[in-house]
């Protein structure tokens, strides 16, 4: 991954500086010049039998997908494209709690090395000042295996972010947006998060601004519900009015105590 490179503000990931310092945390680290999906390569390795700990980086992703299967496309080495293998010691029902806390992982790594003021946003979003900063995919490609997509915009500009609600660590002044620092920062605080999962749920309903916002849930088939967001119950459902909602899209209509 070295050599001649187009945009000197945006210099490529440094492979094996990056391999030699998260190797004594547990993870092997690979960083492709492009790929299709970095979710898909991971899935594809844990079908085979790779081992936890597998974190793959792409400088460019030409076919990343978001949930429901939205496209997921930034400018080269512009973020932070990962996926990484886990194979968490889990009941069923905590599963679907693996994106929730793989947010809760970005937001704490962005908030002690940035410097930014990253909330949560159910089910999957990292937030700042209202915009979306990080989504996250999860996916379970085998038994026992879970493939967790991050995609972070660092110095995307404004006239690259795919839509008016999203933003970028330089956008809103972080302190660095060397994506190696960032890089490490995040998978070592996903090491932390899963390391103790009753603490990090706790940390998560503590950071999350969806839970006693007014929202709106837009669920599949086009039906829409709005009400305040009480919590996430122990299955990762965001509960509305009483009411526990596994997916849908949620809109914040007021912030928590506004």
């Amino acid at each position: 991954m070295t050599g001649v490179y187009d945009d000197l503000t945006r210099p490529p990931l440094r492979p094996r500086e990056l391999a030699r310092a998260l190797e004594p945390d547990g993870w092997r680290v690979e960083v492709l010049a492009s790929t299709g999906s970095t979710n898909a390569v991971v899935s594809e390795r844990a079908r085979a039998g790779e081992p936890a700990g597998l974190a793959v980086v792409a400088e460019a992703q030409t076919a990343g997908r978001g949930r429901l299967d939205r496209s997921w496309v930034s400018p080269p080495r512009s973020g932070l494209t990962l996926s990484v293998l886990v194979r968490p010691d889990l009941p069923p029902a905590g599963w679907p709690w693996l994106p929730l806390l793989t947010g809760l992982a970005v937001a704490q790594a962005l908030r002690e090395q940035a410097e930014v003021d990253a909330v949560l946003k159910w089910p999957n979003d990292v937030l700042v000042d209202g915009l979306k900063l990080c989504g996250v995919l999860a996916e379970v490609p085998s038994p026992g295996a879970a493939v967790l997509g991050i995609g972070l915009n660092v110095t995307t500009r404004a006239d690259e972010l795919p839509h008016d609600r999203a933003t970028s660590l330089q956008l809103v002044g972080a302190v660095t947006t060397d994506r190696g620092v960032l890089l490490r920062a995040v998978v070592r605080s996903l090491s932390s998060v899963l390391a103790d999962v009753p603490a990090s749920r706790a940390a998560y309903a503590a950071r999350c601004a969806t839970v006693g916002a007014r929202v709106r849930v837009e669920l599949p088939g086009g039906r829409a519900v709005d009400g305040t967001a009480e919590r996430v119950d122990g299955q990762g459902r965001l509960v509305v009015d009483g009411t526990p909602y596994a997916v849908g899209d949620v809109v914040h209509l007021r912030p928590a105590g506004g």
